[in-house]
């Protein structure tokens, strides 16, 4: 009552000039209880209380500075107000629950946290110990109070990681470690600081009594540690436990899915060779997987040894056997799967024969594009030959092909070069047989060719997409091709497929090769070396990148200047503020092709990072540079930057989608097809439906590209816009006034939205999170298409097979079921659809003469008697009636109609609400929230993932197990040159084609 009867400080401020201290007290108490009601009355005294503040003498000074730092903070003054509550020491209460407490907290942490980077950045700036002392007591606070989270995030902001290491000891470790990894991925924007967040993750994993191996090896792979991955794994293998093998085992598969080649080689030749492997000792320990070659004998051989010491003699063998411990025996063979699982021939082995196995793929879609492309379009008759490559990506499946050879022989010059490139697509993953199935095709070695040069190229090309990211036995022979020939477009083939082969490598040799073509100034082999170096040099981020920016400014050609552009790139992806140099040189350049490079130079350097400072950067192209080429690249790298937020990307580039300028619109769909592919976004789908009939054919285009590859595994349950984007690209295919270049990007959509068999998504991010580097590789070159068709295909380097593949200790798959607990509709196949019937097919009336009427008439009277008389027959319970020859007929028809009524009478069948899945299965990225593994089941996943490699723990080892049937794709079944293949069928399709009239009925003839 006393508080609300006051309508004045002036009192109080009148006791602060009083000379005995105790007024002086009791006026300043009494001040700040009602400063939020009469600080603009108590400010015109600020200079009086600051004063006191200054006094030495006056024993209350904290009050003082207090009331001060809460006037600045009514003021709108928060610099002056901060500097005054540090002042305030104690005084400033951070557990207070007021506007004023939490503004100035966040003031602080932000101030500490910008000192705390200029300290570590060697800056002159030193922190203030009382603002460290309030951040501190903030920190202790939240420990207290058990916001461990909360802690942790304040203090990875703050650069205290004394104090992360602090809250994540006190609470629980497990589940703050992982928070901690994931914030340190998103929130972190320096990649160095990020890097000693990471260290100390993995000291402290160190510590724990149950490490978490899975984090560790994750953790380490971004310090690019393979030492420490070696160690980890092979204490996980020398463990007598069944649990910890199968867990190195999936350490394995979990790094292989990040695609990071050379540190994936690296671990592999760091763990010991096997001591023996003969074929004897072999069978003490676990078989190897279908399709694996057992090691072979002698201490340190290699993975493969001489046919002597195969043979050896059952005596040696046994003799062996006795001398070795069965358990370094089982050490060994769990050493050699390793091995096979981290070179990626084991998850590259059962992905091939899931797809295959698997494959849905509608041959009919094809048949229907190819009858309504005219002959004379090359770009549509090359868009199908595309469009079936990706559409069977990894399927091995050429059946439209081999019926259609007369057709795809009118592929000539650049357009064979793909045609045979897209054998490649199709067979990618066939490591053991890749360079004998392209045979037919390749050059001779050591000649300059002796077929077409085109489909040489086009088979060297096919090579490295076969053997992408895992080259090990095909870069001699491809390297070899390269420096023997001089014809160019043999060049060019053999460029791309070294550069896919030994993606990520950088290896000296290979460099000097492809340095050697581009100095030759060629502008057809120039720009696929300029390419395939930054294939080559991926994240390298060396001094090669400068010699190919000299290089670029040398050469007139602008082929070689765009592959150079590009290439530069490539070196720098994932080198964050390492790259600004460099960035900086190529977006000040003079020439466009150079800037438009620093576009992709900043999107992939910042990849999946949402970086703040490169989205400005990205923003300000888009609007501002005078080249549409750079604009438009601007605005599509915005979709690499932030591909691990797809939710942003549609408000982002929305403003854009609408420009004036084409080049910007276009940039737009592929910004949100990049960052979006896969999700089925609602935002990403209707921002892209108006693009998909813009005025603008290329416009039009890169939309139905992107819509396609956003809604790439969704069904039509799931958004029945699904089933009109299909109807709308089929009716733009059938269109014979439609313009080329938006029927090409039709067919395009059409391969993309049913790739891979109708079994593999488009990832940019592994299940822990971490980049896809082949995949987000392959997706930037495949964007440009725009300028060069042929590298369409890299688009194949980003899908990702949908499916859970469960495995047990010898890395085959067991038969065992889990459950997705949502309807089976939901995530079904696209309907099988009939064939083209009646719909396009015109109706001729059937003449019919008077006699046959007539029949007719009699036909229908007796059929009608007989129908009646059998009903009687029933009606006396007789069981059946067998009708005569004569009426078999009108029986099947009365039997048809009656079934027909039963079916609308009955009720249908209620959708169950589960689905019982048998491993392996189709398992797409909506469905897995819906997936668990059944309780009773005998296998126990190591770690929990509803898709991708899982390891299972058999629970009944001693029970025989039952193995997945596996349809394993042929060697043979790879081009038309080789026997034929039963490869499978695709469905009808709904889309139908303008075919000839058919002829008139014929006339009925009655008796």
């Amino acid at each position: 009552m006393a508080t609300a009867m006051v309508s004045s400080a002036g009192a109080l401020l009148a006791q602060l000039k009083e000379q005995h201290p105790l007024l002086k007290l009791h006026a300043l108490s009494h001040l700040i209880a009602f400063v939020g009601s009469f600080w603009a009355e108590i400010s015109s005294s600020v200079p009086i209380i600051e004063s006191l503040c200054e006094d030495e003498d006056f024993g209350q000074r904290q009050l003082a500075a207090l009331l001060v730092s809460k006037i600045f903070f009514y003021l709108g003054e928060l610099n002056d107000s901060l500097s005054y509550a540090l002042k305030a020491g104690p005084l400033f209460d951070v557990s207070e629950d007021s506007d004023y407490a939490h503004t100035l907290l966040a003031k602080a942490i932000d101030e500490y946290a910008d000192l705390k980077c200029k300290e570590s950045n060697q800056d002159a700036t030193k922190v203030d110990p009382k603002l460290e002392a309030i951040v501190e007591r903030m920190l202790d606070k939240c420990m207290w109070h058990w916001k461990y989270h909360q802690a942790i995030g304040i203090a990875i902001e703050c650069r205290r990681l004394d104090k992360v290491e602090e809250a994540i000891f006190k609470g629980d470790s497990l589940d703050l470690l992982s928070y901690c990894l994931n914030i340190s991925r998103s929130i972190v924007s320096l990649r160095e600081y990020r890097r000693e967040i990471l260290l100390l993750l993995v000291k402290i994993h160190h510590k724990l009594l149950n490490p978490d191996y899975l984090s560790i090896c994750q953790c380490l792979m971004d310090l690019d540690d393979p030492e420490g991955v070696v160690s980890v794994l092979e204490k996980l293998l020398r463990s007598p436990f069944k649990y910890q093998n199968l867990l190195a085992f999936q350490i394995a598969f979990d790094l292989v899915e990040n695609e990071r080649q050379a540190f994936l080689l690296s671990v592999r030749d760091r763990l010991p060779e096997p001591q023996t492997q003969t074929s004897g000792v072999t069978q003490l320990g676990s078989s190897e997987p279908d399709g694996a070659t057992n090691l072979d004998v002698n201490v340190g051989s290699d993975l493969t040894s001489p046919s002597e010491d195969v043979n050896m003699t059952d005596e040696a063998n046994s003799t062996i056997g006795n001398v070795m411990d069965p358990a370094e025996v089982s050490y060994s063979d769990r050493l050699v799967k390793a091995k096979r699982i981290l070179s990626g021939e084991t998850s590259i082995q059962l992905t091939l024969q899931f797809l295959y196995s698997h494959n849905r793929s509608d041959l009919l879609i094809l048949k229907a594009i190819k009858q309504s492309v005219e002959m004379s379009d090359t770009v549509c008759h090359s868009a199908t030959i595309y469009a079936n490559a990706i559409m069977h990506a990894g399927t091995t499946v050429d059946t439209f092909l081999r019926k259609n050879l007369d057709w795809l022989g009118n592929a000539t010059n650049w357009a064979k070069f793909s045609a045979t490139a897209g054998l490649g697509v199709i067979h990618r993953g066939h490591l053991q047989h890749g360079r004998e199935l392209m045979a037919p095709y390749l050059p001779p070695v050591g000649a300059n060719g002796g077929g077409s040069p085109y489909s040489e190229g086009g088979a060297l090309y096919a090579l490295g997409l076969i053997h992408a990211n895992h080259g090990g036995g095909i870069i001699q022979f491809l390297r070899d091709s390269l420096c023997c020939t001089n014809v160019e477009i043999i060049q060019h083939g053999a460029c791309l497929g070294l550069g896919l082969s030994a993606l990520g490598t950088a290896d000296e040799e290979i460099y000097n090769d492809m340095r050697n073509i581009l100095y030759t100034d060629s502008a057809v082999a120039g720009e696929a070396a300029g390419i395939s170096m930054g294939l080559l040099m991926v994240g390298s981020a060396s001094e090669k990148a400068s010699e190919m920016l000299a290089y670029a400014h040398e050469t007139q050609h602008e082929k070689i200047i765009r592959g150079l552009a590009l290439g530069i790139a490539l070196t720098v992806y994932g080198r964050e503020e390492e790259a600004d140099t460099l960035i900086e040189q190529m977006t000040r350049d003079q020439d466009p092709i150079l800037r438009y490079g620093g576009m992709y130079a900043l999107a992939l350097a910042y990849r999946g990072t949402a970086n703040n400072k490169a989205i400005r950067q990205l923003l300000h192209f888009a609007v501002s540079d005078v080249s549409d080429d750079v604009r438009r690249t601007a605005v599509l790298a915005l979709g690499f930057v932030l591909y691990s937020e797809p939710e942003q990307i549609p408000r982002i580039v929305s403003p854009l989608s609408e420009s004036y300028n084409p080049h910007v619109r276009y940039g737009a769909a592929l910004a949100v097809g990049i960052s979006c592919a896969g999700t089925g976004l609602s935002e990403a789908i209707s921002l892209l439906e108006p693009l998909t009939s813009d005025v603008v054919d290329f416009v039009r285009q890169g939309a139905l590209i992107a819509m396609a590859m956003v809604l790439v595994q969704t069904s039509e349950a799931i958004d029945p816009r699904v089933g009109n984007f299909r109807l709308l690209l089929e009716n733009i295919i059938l269109d014979k006034h439609e313009d080329t270049v938006s029927k090409m990007g039709a067919i395009l959509a059409f391969g993309i939205i049913d790739a891979g068999g109708r079994n593999v998504t488009i990832k940019l991010l592994s299940k822990t999170k971490h980049d896809k580097v082949t995949a987000v590789v392959g997706l930037a070159v495949f964007t440009q298409f725009f300028y060069w068709y042929p590298l369409i295909y890299f688009i194949s380097l980003a899908f990702s097979p949908t499916a859970l593949i469960g495995l047990n200790s010898d890395l085959k798959v067991p038969k065992f079921d889990f459950l997705s607990k949502a309807k089976p509709s939901l995530f079904e196949y696209p309907r099988p659809i009939t064939p083209p019937t009646a719909r396009f097919t015109p109706k001729h009336p059937t003449a019919v003469l008077s006699t046959s009427a007539k029949a007719k008439i009699r036909a229908k009277k007796d059929a009608d008697q007989k129908a009646a008389n059998a009903e009687k027959l029933s009606n006396k319970g007789t069981s059946s009636v067998v009708p005569d020859s004569g009426t078999e007929k009108s029986a099947a028809e009365n039997n048809s109609d009656s079934m027909q009524v039963d079916t609308v009478d009955k009720k249908p069948d209620a959708e169950p609400s589960f689905e019982i899945l048998i491993n392996p299965a189709r398992v797409i990225p909506a469905q897995e929230k819906f997936i668990e593994f059944l309780e009773d089941s005998r296998y126990e996943p190591v770690k929990f993932a509803p898709s991708g490699f899982v390891l299972l723990e058999d629970l009944e080892p001693t029970e025989p197990e039952v193995l997945s049937p596996s349809d394993t794709p042929s060697s043979s079944m790879v081009s038309p040159a080789f026997a034929s293949t039963t490869g499978q069928e695709g469905q009808a399709s709904a889309m139908t084609i303008d075919e000839e009239s058919q002829p008139p009925q014929p006339f009925e003839y009655g008796t």
